[in-house]
């Protein structure tokens, strides 16, 4: 891979032309409360994947709650499913920054020798070069953040403990946000689909991981090992905004769940 990885989805996830993509990202975000009436910004996020047409109102939700801490958080450590290369463990980049027609990220050169001490990851550019359930996130991070530097790593097969052992080495403290992306059911009608994405959310909040399967999410191996993270820690996540594809127009026989979810560490 080349010192940058460029953006492989712009231009039919989100707009390619920055100025529509800022304008887009920060209409879907001005659709919340007002920054002063919101809590305290979360120390993780799970969020959706899809094109911004269809989850970008929910992925809002979360990232609006980031508000208060746009100077403080320094560093992004952001997990997603693998969706077009088999491979087991963690898959993190090469590259020194990852590009959005927002701009660069450079990459946290240190914080990527650390994810590839840890058991079963490994450096794999294939992983990345097509991936979108890490670039969807990133104009959002870019809008609401300030300086930050990215730690992206792609979840293949991988059992919650390993997940989870790498999360706690790479936690930080105040200036470390956790995101995890995953999308929720797959190509349900849309009654069954809001039935299983209100069961998986219960599950998210209880931080019962056993009950997440693929079924449920297409990222359960990442968000499996951040609840494990979040039970040890006694952590709490809430559900923020629960929708599917069919909520912003597509048809209801066959329809994607979004969900978006907030950590908040104990004594937060």
């Amino acid at each position: 891979m080349p010192d940058v990885r460029d953006p492989a989805i712009a231009g039919t996830f989100y707009p390619a032309e920055p100025e529509q993509l800022r304008k887009q990202v920060d209409d879907l975000v001005a659709g919340n409360p007002d920054p002063a009436a919101r809590p305290a910004a979360p120390k993780g996020l799970i969020v959706p994947h899809a094109g911004y047409m269809y989850s970008g109102p929910v992925a809002a939700t979360a990232y609006a709650r980031l508000a208060p801490a746009r100077d403080r958080i320094r560093r992004v450590v952001l997990l997603g499913p693998s969706h077009h290369v088999p491979f087991r463990g963690l898959a993190a980049s090469s590259a020194d920054a990852f590009r959005t027609p927002l701009g660069r990220i450079p990459l946290d050169t240190e914080g990527v020798r650390a994810a590839l001490r840890q058991s079963g990851v490994q450096t794999l550019d294939a992983a990345h070069g097509r991936e979108h359930s890490l670039e969807a996130q990133l104009p959002f991070l870019q809008r609401m953040l300030a300086d930050f530097s990215l730690l992206p790593l792609v979840v293949g097969a991988a059992e919650p403990g390993q997940v989870g052992r790498v999360l706690e080495a790479l936690w930080g403290g105040p200036e470390t946000l956790i995101v995890i992306s995953s999308d929720l059911s797959h190509f349900l009608d849309y009654a069954t689909a809001g039935t299983l994405d209100a069961t998986t959310a219960r599950a998210i909040e209880a931080l019962d991981g056993a009950g997440i399967t693929h079924e449920h999410a297409c990222g359960y191996q990442p968000v499996r090992g951040l609840l494990r993270i979040a039970a040890r820690r006694r952590s709490r996540l809430q559900t923020l905004d629960l929708r599917s594809s069919g909520d912003a127009g597509a048809p209801l026989d066959r329809v994607v769940g979004y969900g978006a979810f907030a950590l908040e560490e104990s004594g937060a």
